[in-house]
């Protein structure tokens, strides 16, 4: 029997088609300015180096629901920083990393072939990632009217946005749990860059004045890969409905999804400190600024960007022009159509670059 490779069914993987703009960008005098990935480059703060450290003497198996100070921290973060109510330790499950839960959800919540998954319109590849690999059908959309007849198995919001930086509005996040409450529609809300919102207030699907006080039917999705600078830590968290909760962590038990118990420790200590989060915070504010103007002053417009570690900029032409004129400046950035066609004349440009690096590219654009 001939057995058809899994990767058939996911999309062309965007990042090959950057190099050959890489290696131009890289080629400059005074080296390239990678903003086209967001990965953290600041120190990972003390509080959480010294808790790892402290916990490194780590012999036997952790348990995947994780450790009741850990769940506690997230119950009391989410309350503190986010205004969550009602939400107990039944509610939360650390998991390794958010991407590793985003691509791997509808696997283990037993989706297949017949099944609708639906995300938006310009969205972080993974969504549509893991609902292919299950062989569930895709749409892509920012209605709920555009869904149709059809009930989808699956509904994904991302607010604040990755890469377009939108908040959705609390009004708009009502509707939407609204909506899939009265179909049975589980709702899956990615909110990892909730603590990098730089204008208005991003609200969790899980706060009061969204949810109405009940998490039925709903999950949020957090990582402190961005707050904390603890992108090679992988340490995030699903919480919301402890149904939904209990079952996830009966299929990962059997499947070995595990938190490391010391990086458990830290991510507590990391849930549990606020000041290195509003320090980094600080120091996103500055560079984003300076991007920002820079882009803006190059003939650059920035569309949403109200969050997020990303300005979502246009010059209102195809995006692989922009890339390339960007690259021959030795500037690095995500073309637009990563996240779907309607990102096709955007660029995603990330301000997680050293503060050299920043410099380098608001003198480049000058």
């Amino acid at each position: 029997m001939t057995r058809t490779p899994v990767s058939r069914r996911l999309p062309d993987f965007p990042w090959d088609r950057l190099v050959p703009y890489a290696e131009q960008a890289r080629a400059h005098r005074d080296g390239v300015v990678d903003l086209s990935i967001g990965t953290p480059v600041d120190p990972t703060p003390e509080v959480v180096q010294r808790a790892l450290a402290a916990a490194t003497d780590s012999p036997g198996y952790p348990q995947t629901i994780g450790l009741p100070q850990t769940r506690q921290a997230v119950v009391d973060w989410l309350a503190r920083r986010h205004g969550v109510t009602g939400l107990g330790l039944d509610g939360v499950l650390p998991v390794i990393g958010s991407k590793e839960l985003i691509a791997s959800l509808p696997q283990q919540l037993g989706l297949g072939p017949g099944d609708l998954v639906v995300f938006p319109e310009v969205a972080y590849p993974t969504y549509e990632v893991g609902a292919r690999l299950v062989g569930a059908d895709v749409m892509a959309t920012d209605s709920l009217t555009a869904v149709g007849p059809r009930t989808p198995a699956l509904l994904w919001l991302n607010s604040p946005s990755n890469p377009t930086g939108r908040v959705l509005p609390p009004d708009h996040l009502r509707k939407v749990v609204d909506w899939c409450r009265e179909r049975g529609v589980l709702l899956v809300s990615d909110e990892c860059y909730v603590e990098c919102t730089w204008e208005g207030e991003a609200l969790s699907v899980l706060h009061p004045d969204v949810c109405g006080g009940s998490h039925e039917g709903l999950l949020a999705v957090h990582s402190l890969s961005k707050r904390s600078n603890l992108a090679g830590y992988r340490c995030a968290f699903v919480a919301g409905d402890p149904a939904v909760v209990a079952e996830l962590l009966a299929v990962r038990k059997n499947l070995g999804l595990i938190m490391p118990g010391p990086q458990q420790r830290a991510m507590a200590a990391a849930l549990d400190d606020d000041a290195h989060a509003d320090e980094q915070h600080a120091r996103y504010a500055a560079r984003r600024a300076r991007l920002r103007a820079a882009l803006e002053g190059a003939g650059f417009g920035v569309t949403h960007s109200e969050a997020s570690l990303y300005l979502w900029a246009t010059r209102g032409e195809p995006c692989w022009d922009t890339v390339a004129w960007l690259a021959e400046r030795g500037v690095l950035v995500a073309p637009g159509e990563f996240y779907g066609r309607a990102g096709a004349q955007h660029v995603r440009v990330a301000f997680t670059a050293i503060d050299e690096r920043v410099a380098a590219a608001v003198e480049r654009l000058a």
